[in-house]
């Protein structure tokens, strides 16, 4: 074992007992449930079923929805495995409850001290354990490795500032990803950097391009077309702190043109919507919030519920993928709209989606705007010429349709990995 890791593995030893009184401060700040503490120190509050196990571990809520297309395929790869999902954040656990399948069991993820991780490795004892993208626990990890579990690190991230920092950790690095017995890097950079800190990369997976489009609920799309009353609808998707500003500069544009016009803004984080809501009326709208009015009645709608983003791209005639109008954000998920087929932009900070919306762009199924005059240029085309945006939006579709082949080629490779079935 390096020295790193073992004065990690001292050091949240010797943290342990805090524990508690730290996740009920969290708790007290709203970003734990404190009901279901147990679960973070590594106390089951489901039965272990019977079979072979699969625990799937997504840090947060990106993380964990990419798992799902992953789940339904080793589900009919494997009916006979049990599916446990760890994810460490509430938003996570909220929109988990609504879209994981029948029978998939969801516990918020344990905290990697040592007494915690032999409790929930005690308990759950899976057979094969999958990290998503980046997360590389190093008490958990070592814990089902000596349990006799297999282990994959799939769609696997990293960046070029954090294979510096675990480099300065000498063999610190080696000693954790030889752990894995499968690692499936992202992308070629990624694959490279896995490869010089000591993993053996056998192939490229990432989930986030892979799955299928996101949920649409067909009665309420329809009422919100009857709200919306034949106006044309933009969507900003998914805003951070900043950005929100230049979308309703750029919505007043609009409406000096398109006086009709609608605005949904979906922050990032339900919890700003207040945040938001307030901008909008400072700008001079009607706003209201999903949560307590009906679409249609102001300017501007917050929609500030979980798991409805699918509903509001479908509704929409141009969507903005936000977090990308702003620095030091990284850009979010283009495959949402595009799956669905619907018209959308980003702005042009997208660092941590480059190679897609590079492919995107030469695919001609992107549009990238700098600044709200440039966001309200391209609505406005949108609207002028919808044909135009709807075979953008094809183009798109037909790309993230061909994400999906690494996706079988992973389910095979975790699959193996499991004991064989019992006849």
């Amino acid at each position: 074992m390096s020295a790193s890791i073992g004065l990690y593995r001292l050091v949240t030893r010797l943290a342990e007992p805090a524990l508690p009184w730290l996740l009920k401060g969290r708790a007290r700040k709203g970003k734990e449930d404190l009901a279901r503490l147990g679960e973070r120190l590594g106390r089951a509050s489901q039965a272990r079923p019977n079979g072979p196990l699969v625990w799937l571990h997504g840090a947060s809520l990106g993380e964990s929805l990419s798992l799902l297309p992953l789940i339904d395929r080793l589900t009919a790869a494997r009916p006979d495995a049990e599916i446990l999902v760890t994810a460490g954040t509430l938003t996570a656990a909220e929109v988990l409850a609504g879209r994981l399948p029948s029978g998939v069991i969801h516990q918020f993820s344990p905290v990697d001290a040592p007494g915690v991780a032999n409790r929930f490795l005690d308990h759950w004892k899976p057979d094969l354990v999958v990290f998503a993208e980046s997360e590389l626990w190093p008490n958990l990890l070592f814990g089902a490795k000596a349990r006799g579990a297999h282990m994959a690190l799939v769609s696997a991230r990293m960046t070029q500032s954090s294979a510096e920092r675990w480099r300065r950790l000498g063999g610190a690095a080696r000693w954790v990803l030889t752990a894995f017995d499968l690692v499936l890097p992202q992308d070629a950079e990624s694959s490279e950097r896995f490869e010089s800190l000591g993993a053996r990369p056998v192939g490229q997976l990432n989930l986030k391009l892979a799955g299928g489009p996101p949920p649409v609920d067909p009665r309420q799309l329809a009422a919100l077309r009857e709200a919306a009353a034949g106006r044309p609808v933009l969507l900003a998707a998914s805003t951070h702190a900043g950005e929100d500003e230049i979308v309703l500069e750029a919505f007043a544009h609009i409406r000096s043109l398109q006086p009709e016009a609608l605005l949904v803004i979906a922050p990032r984080h339900p919890t700003r919507a207040l945040e938001v809501l307030t901008l909008a009326r400072a700008s001079g709208f009607t706003a209201d919030r999903r949560t307590e009015a009906a679409f249609g009645a102001s300017d501007v709608h917050v929609a500030d519920t979980l798991g409805e983003l699918g509903l509001w791209f479908a509704l929409a005639d141009l969507s903005l993928v936000a977090g990308s109008l702003v620095p030091d954000i990284g850009g979010h998920n283009p495959m949402e709209p595009a799956r669905l087929a619907r018209p959308f932009v980003s702005g042009p900070h997208v660092e941590s989606w480059r190679g897609v919306y590079a492919a995107l762009e030469a695919a001609d199924a992107l549009v990238t705007v700098a600044d709200a005059r440039a966001l309200a240029g391209a609505f406005l085309a949108a609207i002028a010429e919808p044909s135009i945006a709807a075979e953008r939006a094809e183009r798109a579709r037909v790309f993230a349709a061909g994400q999906g082949e690494a996706l079988d080629g992973a389910v095979d490779q975790l699959a193996a990995l499991l004991p064989a079935p019992t006849a």
